[in-house]
């Protein structure tokens, strides 16, 4: 049963390093093709512009377009798939960490005794001897 776990670790860490390679050229296109497109109405561009009598762009996409398309899929699905991947087992998260540090016999803020303090804020300390006043 261990060796089992520890072949899917493995697994799981390889397939964690080949899906951050992809994503990392995946983001690398996805920026080089934004910029690479113009921006009269053909493109990305051409939507916050409104290059055509379209309310939102051309209609009638390009490769560019297309293919811009495709990677920011890709882009999304493949940081989907890296945060599960990556993320921490059921009970071993900040919220159990701090459940270990905690005293057994901890109480609630909102359940603890309001009563005054024992050493309450003192008054105002007066000095003992006036200060001297300032012949004019």
């Amino acid at each position: 049963m261990a060796a089992g776990l520890e072949i899917m670790e493995k697994a799981m860490g390889i397939l964690g390093i080949v899906l951050l390679v992809f994503f990392v050229i995946v983001a690398v296109l996805l920026i080089l093709l934004v910029l690479a497109q113009n921006e009269e109405g053909d493109s990305l561009g051409g939507i916050f512009a409104g290059g055509s009598g379209s309310a939102f762009g051309s209609r009638s996409g390009n490769v560019l377009t297309k293919a811009t398309t495709v990677l920011g899929a890709l882009f999304l699905v493949i940081s989907l798939g890296l945060a599960l991947i990556n993320r921490t087992p059921a009970g071993s998260g900040v919220e159990s960490a701090g459940r270990q540090l905690a005293p057994e016999s901890a109480v609630e803020w909102w359940q603890q005794d309001t009563a005054p303090a024992e050493n309450p804020v003192p008054e105002a300390i007066t000095p003992s001897d006036p200060a001297p006043e300032i012949a004019e």
